[in-house]
């Protein structure tokens, strides 16, 4: 069957822009921890945040400090965020940031506010999201995912593949959405959160949406 459909448009420089090499640090997403309970439970005791090593030069990583952080749209307005630097400051000296993979990485907002925003019916979308925002997230969606398609893809990884090429260079990112949900099966309003975090696994820096 052919698709009749319009190539969708070109995805915004700041959803396919990955970390420079130059870069000293970054965001570090915390797959596991998808609930705000355990989150703050993290909180005091760091070390279960703490990575292994320095991922730029694998130094020793000491806490550097504890970030407020924003959660627009939420029960729950704000938490903090853990951020360690490296312990060799004069050659290295990179700062990373360990974000929880309930919260959305540059949204200010928990993936499920994002998700009833984006995929629920519009009734159902918090009105703490203003109308504005919900259409420039679905724009967001409706965007190529060449570039997250290629990513995957590069991975080798049968499952991963298979979505790749299930989704197509020219597919769009709610087609990605609806492929690795139809493949992975992830909690109801869990996809969003899960695809995102492997996108920046993947290539740091690059986002979803």
């Amino acid at each position: 069957m052919t698709d009749h459909r319009s190539p969708p448009p070109a995805a915004e420089a700041c959803l396919v822009r990955a970390y420079s090499s130059s870069q000293k640090g970054g965001t570090l997403i915390a797959e596991d921890v998808c609930d705000l309970a355990t989150h703050e439970q993290r909180l005091g005791a760091p070390d279960q945040y703490r990575p292994a090593a320095c991922g730029r030069c694998g130094g020793r990583l000491h806490i550097h400090d504890l970030r407020p952080r924003q959660m627009l749209g939420d029960a729950q307005i704000a938490t903090e965020v853990l951020r360690f630097r490296c312990a060799d400051r004069r050659s290295c000296g990179a700062v990373w940031q360990i974000l929880p993979a309930l919260l959305a990485r540059r949204l200010w907002r928990t993936w499920s506010v994002v998700h009833s925003a984006v995929v629920e019916v519009a009734a159902a979308a918090p009105a703490a999201v203003p109308a504005r925002t919900r259409r420039r997230w679905r724009a967001r969606l409706a965007a190529a995912a060449r570039a997250v398609v290629v990513a995957l893809a590069d991975t080798g990884k049968q499952a991963w593949t298979a979505i790749a090429f299930a989704v197509g260079l020219d597919g769009r990112r709610c087609d990605l959405v609806r492929q690795y949900a139809a493949a992975t099966g992830p909690a109801v309003g869990a996809c969003l959160a899960e695809l995102a975090a492997l996108v920046h696994r993947l290539t740091p820096g690059m986002r979803l949406m």
